[in-house]
């Protein structure tokens, strides 16, 4: 990660404040809240007003909410959660076929952070949540996501020096070796992870494109130990580039599958 830029970091706290209570805020609350000079709040929020990132409040002077930028962006963002919707119902299509847990994840950072996911009515099964974030190289998701990034992308998430979290016994932690299972997976197009983000589960990602051909998420099947086989791995593979390849459509994806 590169350097922070301390007055971006603070103008950033001072929207955030507006999360908070009625989402009106004064100046001097500003001030006292993030415990900051009164002169850089000051010129802080006057910059935030004048990009309509913040405005008055009307009939109450002094105070402001947050501008019309807010939610101009926010909309953008909004327009986003198309993935997190399509990917909901394409996972329960493909939980209802094969009866195991599927999620789909994004990639951020270095890890992964689940979207959407779908339960097995299993009595043994998967116990995860939608939201949960979880280390990449752990993952079958987060091997498929990294093996799509360029080189230089991925050694900026996973520089070869870094020290791999474990999860498990047989989490990967060596850059090295996981540049050289991502080099596997980035040939077959599919990700295994075999017990090395929970001791008893496996699961087998594909990757998940946009209208323009990038990877944008990817689909997993996770199951529990006592159902795994190479024979019932071999059908789940399939049904996760089924999947995978109708979400990538739900997308705007026309390429093959």
């Amino acid at each position: 990660m590169g350097r922070l830029v301390p007055a971006v970091t603070r103008a950033l706290d001072v929207l955030e404040l507006f999360l908070e209570g009625d989402g009106t805020l004064s100046a001097p609350e500003i001030t006292r809240k993030l415990q900051l000079p009164r002169t850089t709040v000051h010129e802080l929020v006057s910059t935030l007003t004048a990009r309509t990132y913040l405005v008055p409040v009307p009939q109450q002077p002094g105070r402001y909410r947050l501008g019309v930028r807010t939610y101009q962006l926010g909309s953008r963002y909004a327009e986003q959660l198309d993935l997190a919707a399509e990917g909901q119902r394409v996972a329960r299509s493909v939980a209802e076929t094969c009866d195991e847990t599927v999620h789909v994840a994004l990639l951020e950072g270095a890890d992964v952070i689940y979207i959407a996911k779908v339960d097995s009515t299993h009595a043994v099964r998967m116990v995860s949540a939608a939201g949960r974030r979880l280390p990449a190289h752990c993952t079958s998701v987060g091997k498929m996501l990294l093996a799509s990034l360029p080189e230089d992308e991925l050694t900026a998430r996973i520089p070869d020096g870094a020290e791999l979290t474990a999860m498990t016994e047989n989490s990967i932690t060596d850059p090295a070796t996981l540049r050289r299972h991502l080099a596997a997976v980035r040939e077959r197009g599919i990700a295994v992870e075999q017990r090395e983000s929970n001791a008893d589960v496996s699961c087998v990602a594909a990757p998940v494109r946009d209208s323009a051909g990038r990877v944008v998420a990817a689909l997993s099947i996770s199951v529990p130990m006592v159902r795994w086989s190479e024979e019932r791995r071999t059908e789940l593979e399939e049904l996760t580039v089924k999947g995978a390849g109708e979400l990538s459509e739900a997308l705007g994806h026309r390429g093959r599958r």
